[in-house]
This record gives C-alpha cells, sequence and structure tokens, in this order.
C-alpha cells in the first residue's frame, strides 16, 4: 500500500498495527535537540521553523551526504529518546513519527488522544532508505549539523505501522 503526505485523518485511522506501506511526500528528520528547541519554542510562545500541523518526523539524523548523492545514509534512531517532547508536538499537530523501537506509555496515550500514528522504518538499512530520499534541504537549526531539521521529499519509503490510533501495537 501507498500513502502520501499529508496525511489526513481518515487515512490515519484506517492504519493498523503490523501494516507494512510506502510513503510518499514531504517528511522532516528532527532528532534529539531539535526536540527540545521546537519544545522549548511552543512553550515560550514563538513561532515555529516547521508547520507542526499534519507534519510527519523522521527520527533521523543524515551522515555527511556524498557529492553524487541528495543524502547521506539516513537510517532510524531510537524513538524513545523522543519521548519526553512527544505529546506536546502531537498536540500542536503533529501527525505522524518515523524511527525505531518501542515508545512510553504516554507516547502511546498521546498518539491515541489526538489520533497520530508511530511507524517504524528498517535499522540497519540507512544507505538503502537514502535512495527513497529525492530532495534534501536544511529548514531549521543549522547550527546542529546532521541534528538540523532536514525537509525531505521521499518516494517508496518503506514503513510498518508500530502504534495505530486507535493504540494497536506491534510490541504488545
Amino acid at each position: 500500500m501507498k500513502i502520501n503526505t499529508p496525511l489526513d485523518l481518515n487515512m490515519i485511522k484506517s492504519l493498523k498495527a503490523g501494516q507494512e506501506l510506502f510513503l510518499n511526500g514531504t517528511i522532516y528528520t528532527a532528532r534529539d535537540q531539535a526536540h527540545k528547541r521546537l519544545v522549548e519554542a511552543i512553550k515560550a510562545g514563538k513561532n515555529l521553523p516547521i508547520e507542526l500541523k499534519e507534519s510527519v518526523i523522521y527520527y533521523c539524523g543524515p551522515a555527511q551526504t556524498p557529492k553524487s548523492g541528495v543524502i547521506g545514509s539516513c537510517g532510524p534512531t531510537t524513538s524513545s529518546r523522543m519521548d519526553a517532547f512527544t505529546p506536546l508536538l502531537l498536540a500542536k499537530g503533529l501527525k505522524a513519527m518515523i524511527g525505531k523501537g518501542a515508545r512510553s506509555k504516554e507516547v502511546k496515550a498521546a498518539i491515541k488522544k489526538y489520533k497520530g500514528i508511530y511507524f517504524v522504518t528498517y535499522a540497519g538499512c540507512g544507505a538503502l532508505l537514502a535512495k527513497c530520499v529525492k530532495k534534501s534541504e536544511i529548514v531549521a537549526y543549522g547550527d546542529l549539523g546532521p541534528e538540523a531539521i532536514l525537509k525531505l521529499e521521499v518516494k517508496d519509503f518503506p514503513l510498518i505501522v508500530a502504534i495505530d490510533a486507535n493504540g494497536g501495537t506491534i510490541y504488545g
């Protein structure tokens, strides 16, 4: 199954834990430090450098881009490191996250409450996943180097629904 961004609520509600699919469209990369800055900006009442509403954040810090490529190796990072920030971002409109590994009970509850979704992708396959990225540009926090927020255009990016909008999970 193929899905496209932005993800609408009906699409999100139709997806079930364990389902495999391919994503096309715009996603953003963000890791620990970028999440910290986004949450600090929200709490300070400042404008965010990206639009969270209906957005997808990929927990990824790509390797250096080779001369012949669009992006370097871009595998997922451990999602639980973002758990402290995730409920607020979901409350502000974030719809989907991509990473690896289980999430906390608080994140699972927030996904269900705000009708979001958590996807996992294949760890250890960063070079292969990079081939799915058709365009990449830094859009915020460039001083963070590989942890800057990038806007990616992806085609046939492989995903598995790990936690669906109803709280179903592959983690038991």
